[in-house]
Order: structure tokens, then sequence, then C-alpha cells
């Protein structure tokens, strides 16, 4: 049993852990940035720039000085929220991350809950019936998923469900005939709950089915898989079996005894998913014209926007980390077998 101040300890150690690993990346995208082109200004200008935009653009971000002051400078303007000015669409990088991301977090979350729900269902019943058809057929099935590639998958959907059988619409968060609601937190169907409209949430509803679905679909085997050797693990396990020589139904024992301990790593294993699914949505947003980061991220890749496109990865390593740091406290809070000191 560990004492609160040694959990706040372990939270802490893994707070500065996770904020080396981020500085950590700084250090690679600016290194990786020069090693591109030995003069970033002409990055951030774009090739076909004038050479005065380009000394100006240097001026303005101190490309001009020397190496270690340049870093001191990026690092700084980021840490600030100075992430300059779009040169392609003309309007601050920090406003159009503000508006894009929280699309992507809609798309993100919602998947998210199908991907656990989907995952722990399937997991549930394949271990239950393991070794016959249901195991297998699931077992397949996952598998088939996790290998399909995301561009082909998606499509596939688009083509199935919206061209075809007609059920979804096949791009955009909202019907175009519909006014977006008030800017709560910039996530669509909760701002339209959160205002009371319900014709706009059940647009956004609708609009968001397919792509979460999509994604969810394309991503949900890992946890199928931990579930259900996590599950296959508790169920043969000494106090299982104890519990049944004392006469518990089954019932009693399958939800208290084997799903309850056996979810522990699926519950880690989601806040890890998050990070999957956040850099998943380059692919998803772009077939479904979902206004999101991975959009986002797409047109700053296919129109050279390197001054877009620093800030978008550093904000999917973000994402990742952010999710890695919350499956290492879920962890230990989960599991009682878990020794903050790193040991089991």
């Amino acid at each position: 049993m560990t004492t609160p101040q040694e959990f706040a300890f372990f939270v802490l150690k893994r707070a500065v852990s996770s904020l080396f690993t981020l500085f950590g990346v700084f250090v690679i995208v600016f290194l990786i940035s020069h090693v591109i082109s030995p003069n970033p200004a002409l990055l951030w200008a774009g090739f076909k720039a004038k050479q005065s935009t380009v000394q100006a653009i240097a001026e303005r971000y101190h490309l001009n000085v020397p190496l270690p002051q340049q870093f001191y400078y990026f690092l700084k303007d980021y840490i600030t929220g100075n992430l300059g000015i779009d040169p392609v669409t003309g309007r601050p990088i920090s406003s159009e991350i503000a508006f894009y991301l929280p699309n992507t977090l809609e798309l993100v979350f919602a998947s998210l809950v199908l991907v656990i729900a989907l995952g722990v269902f399937l997991g549930y019943i394949s271990a239950m019936n393991f070794g016959g058809k249901r195991d297998v057929a699931i077992r397949v099935f996952y598998l088939v998923s996790w290998a399909t590639p995301t561009y082909l998958g998606a499509i596939l959907a688009v083509l199935a469900f919206a061209t075809y059988f007609k059920l979804f619409p096949s791009g955009g968060m909202y019907s175009p005939t519909l006014s977006p609601p008030p800017h709560i937190t910039g996530i669509f169907v909760l701002d339209a709950l959160l205002t009371g409209n319900l014709k706009d949430f059940a647009s956004g509803l609708y609009h968001l089915t397919l792509p979460a679905l999509t994604l969810a679909f394309l991503n949900f085997g890992i946890i199928t898989r931990v579930a259900r050797s996590s599950i296959l693990e508790v169920r043969w396990s000494p106090h299982v079996k104890s519990a049944a020589a004392k006469g518990l139904s089954q019932r009693e024992i399958r939800v208290r005894h084997v799903l309850r301990n056996g979810l522990i790593d699926v519950n880690t294993l989601g806040a890890i998913m998050f990070g999957w699914l956040l850099t998943g949505t380059v692919v998803v947003e772009q077939i479904f014209a979902w206004p999101g980061i991975g959009q986002f991220a797409f047109f700053a890749i296919s129109s050279d926007d390197y001054p877009a496109l620093v800030p978008i990865v550093l904000v999917f390593t973000a994402g990742v980390i952010i999710a890695n740091f919350v499956a290492d406290i879920l962890y230990s809070v989960l599991d009682p077998r878990i020794r903050l000191g790193g040991s089991k």
C-alpha cells in the first residue's frame, strides 16, 4: 500500500520524464529543420518567395543568429504560443490549430469510446469461448481489421455506407444548411448539446458516426487481443478457481473476478490508444473531408507549408506523450501489485 506522498512523487517523476521527452522532440524537430535546408527562413517563406521576404522572416524569427540562439527563440516562441503566420493562408498558425484541433479531438474521443467498447466486448466473448468457433471467428475478424490499411478501410467505408447504401453522409461535420452553434469548447456536438441546439447535435452526430466507426474498426483489434489474453489469464488463475469452489454464481465470478481484473491492461492501453488514434486521423480526415488537425497536416505536407507543419508535428507528439503519461498513472492506480518504485 502506497502513501499519498509516494503517489504524488510518482506522478511528479512521470511528469518530469514526459517534459524531458517533449524537450527532446523539440530538439529533434529543430535539427531536422536545419538538415532539410541550410536556410530555414527559405522554408518558412516558401521556395518561390522573394529574397527580401526571406530576409524579413529571418530577422523576424531570429534565423540569422547562431544555432543555439535560434533554438532558444524557437523554444520560447512555441512555449508562448507565438507560432507565426501561415504563408499559405495568411492567418496566424495558432488560431488555425485552435480551430482544427477540437474537431480532431471530437473524432478521436468518439472513436476511442467505440474502440474500447467493441474491443472489450469481443475480447470477452472470445476468451469465454476459448478454442471454439466464436473465438476463431473473432480472432480472424480483428486480425483482418488490424491489417487493413487506413486509406483502404476509409475508402471502402465511404463507398459502401455513403455511396452505395446511402446510410451516412460521405463527408463534413454537419449539414451545410445549418449554422454551427456558439463556440464554447470548439467541439461541435458538445457545443450543440450545451446550447440545447438538438438539430445541430443530431446533424453533428450523424456526420460523426461513419468516420468514427471507420477509425474505430481499423484500431479495435489491439484492444480485443489484449482483453482476450488478460481475461484468459485471470479466468484460469487460482483465485477464480477458489471463488468457484466457494459456490459463487458464474455471473458473479465472470463480472467481479474475471472481467474486472482482466481489464486492468485494457484501461491503460485505452489511454495509449488515444495517441494512436490522433496520429491516424491524417488519412481518415482527408477522405471524409473532416476539418481537423489531420486534414490540416495533409494540406501542409502537400503545399510544403513548413511553418504550419512543425507545430502540427509537435501537437501530435504532445498528444502521444500525454496519453502515455495518463497510461502510467492509470496503471499504478488500477493495479495494486505495482509498487511506485518501479518493480512488481
